[in-house]
């Protein structure tokens, strides 16, 4: 698997060597020594490399978000989170990510952007860059409406979506309902730039 393309050695950083220690269709685990900008000793690193994602923020006409609750094997629970998916294609283009988002929007929630509807970039994030060059791409989708045929991706556990208003979502965000990071990251962004209001109402 190739290392995330957004992650380049450039402006004093360089790659010293890497070895492979596990792989899958999913991930790489790999050992680095790598020199950094501050250091002229390269330093040991053991990183996971992961595929690029996409985060989506749907939004109905009446301006609520769909949020789904999912299983998650790593922390034993089912939590509430957007809608999410990884990009298989490393060279994908900005409409390939794009389309990427728009299908596992369908495929989560059963929901699909509506005609005349928009699908709105807003930049990415890095998921936990202590561990991982991971990185997903964040799209407002508004407005979404429940599809005439819902086509489930096989293996998802995915108990329930429903749809949830700002000063909702803000809620279970306050009381940690809301703990994943992709989603946490998403609401962050979307507030910053003034589409949505969090905090007391």
């Amino acid at each position: 698997m190739r290392r995330s393309k957004l992650v380049q050695d450039k402006d004093g950083w360089k790659t010293i060597s890497s070895e492979t220690h596990f792989t899958n269709a999913h991930l790489e685990v790999v050992t680095e020594k790598v020199r950094t900008p501050s250091s002229p000793e390269p330093r040991t690193y053991t990183t996971v490399r992961r595929k690029a994602a996409v985060v989506i923020a749907p939004m109905t006409s009446d301006g609520k978000f769909l949020v789904i609750k999912e299983e998650r094997i790593p922390i034993r629970a089912a939590i509430w989170s957007m809608p999410a998916g990884q990009v298989d294609n490393p060279d994908a283009d900005e409409k390939e990510i794009e389309a990427v988002a728009l299908r596992e929007l369908h495929e989560e929630t059963g929901y699909d952007l509506a005609p005349g509807g928009e699908t709105i970039p807003l930049g990415f994030f890095f998921t936990s860059a202590g561990l991982t060059d991971e990185h997903c791409y964040f799209f407002l989708v508004r407005p979404v409406r429940r599809a005439d045929v819902h086509k489930r991706e096989e293996g998802e556990a995915i108990l329930d979506c429903r749809a949830v208003d700002p000063r909702e979502l803000s809620k279970m965000i306050a009381q940690n309902e809301v703990r994943d990071s992709n989603t946490l990251a998403i609401c962050a962004r979307l507030a910053a730039r003034g589409l949505i209001s969090l905090g007391p109402h």
